[in-house]
């Protein structure tokens, strides 16, 4: 069963924050694509590309999202980076292109939904809710009301990724929040989102609903703040099956060098299981992968990119 990690690389260079792919025959052993190059560079907006997430269409074909945003184009003579201006200024819009293939991509576009009270939107990621055949698109946003000091996350639904409809709260607490991600498992939600603080780290929630209430899963929480070295330093989570049957959830480390960032590997027994062990010994990667996801790809699709 191959898979598809869609990825950004930390570097303080523009070239880090695009496009890249990396593929798995096996979910834990992954390779590069196009000699560890782009496989996407953006040209519109802010022209970088943060937080890579891509969708398998259940029409066909896939369509790619991204935070529109290049923090290396903002960063001063000493490298630093005023991100309480990021949280104003920055993606205003979300970049997306879409292709058949993995090979062959649409233009690129930007996804602007209509309010300007937006400050930035984070790390898009999208769900195919199959009952009624449409995408919830959600992302983290901080807004104009709240002096753009509190993230939450909003949410946006389409049916074609041609027409969206008004963006609309999804998920909020009273301390800031980002890094979505949702997963079904039976009749069950698995919402994984990143506490920005009060405790700063993952968390997991679940419901019965795509829209919720969602319900605080206490036994997550105790296992990253007494198991978990430095857990405010993980974001980004994304949870895929592994060919054996056990559930892998990736969290992007941040609180290092920018050399040694990137996804460390927690997995369980089985998909809906949080008792996660970390097990970064059994995976490999050719070098960081930074804030993505990852899909399950056919074996064609693996031996196309493979010769990218």
């Amino acid at each position: 069963m191959p898979y598809l990690f869609t990825h950004f690389k930390e570097k303080v260079t523009p070239d880090g924050e695009q496009v890249y792919f990396g593929i798995s025959k096996d979910g834990y052993n992954w390779e590069e694509v196009n000699g560890g190059n782009p496989v996407l560079t953006a040209q519109l907006g802010e022209k970088g590309c943060r937080d890579i997430e891509i969708v398998r269409l259940h029409t066909g074909g896939f369509v790619i999202l991204t935070t529109d945003l290049c923090i290396a184009y903002r960063m001063d003579e000493n490298y630093n980076v005023n991100w309480q201006n990021v949280n104003r200024t920055g993606s205003k819009c979300l970049r997306m292109w879409k292709t058949d293939d993995l090979v062959n991509f649409s233009e690129e576009k930007l996804i602007y939904f209509g309010r300007d009270d937006f400050g930035c939107l984070w790390a898009p990621e999208v769900f195919f809710d199959e009952e009624n055949e449409e995408y919830l698109i959600h992302w983290g946003s901080t807004v104009e009301e709240s002096d753009y000091k509190h993230m939450s996350i909003y949410c946006s639904v389409t049916k074609d990724f041609e027409t969206f409809s008004e963006p609309k709260l999804y998920f909020t607490k009273n301390n800031e929040i980002l890094d979505s991600h949702i997963q079904k498992v039976g009749d069950t939600y698995h919402l994984f989102y990143k506490n920005a603080d009060k405790p700063p780290m993952n968390m997991h929630a679940t419901s019965k609903s795509l829209y919720g209430p969602f319900e605080h899963d206490e036994k997550f929480e105790e296992y990253m703040d007494k198991e978990i070295d430095r857990p405010g330093s993980y974001e980004g989570p994304t949870v895929y099956t592994l060919p054996d049957g056990r559930w892998c959830m990736m969290l992007d480390f941040f609180g290092c060098e920018k050399s040694k960032m990137g996804y460390v590997p927690f997995v369980s027994s089985e998909p809906g299981s949080m008792n996660f062990e970390r097990v970064p010994q059994e995976f490999s990667f050719p070098y960081g992968f930074k804030h993505g996801r990852v899909i399950e790809i056919t074996a064609e699709e693996y031996e196309r990119l493979k010769n990218m």
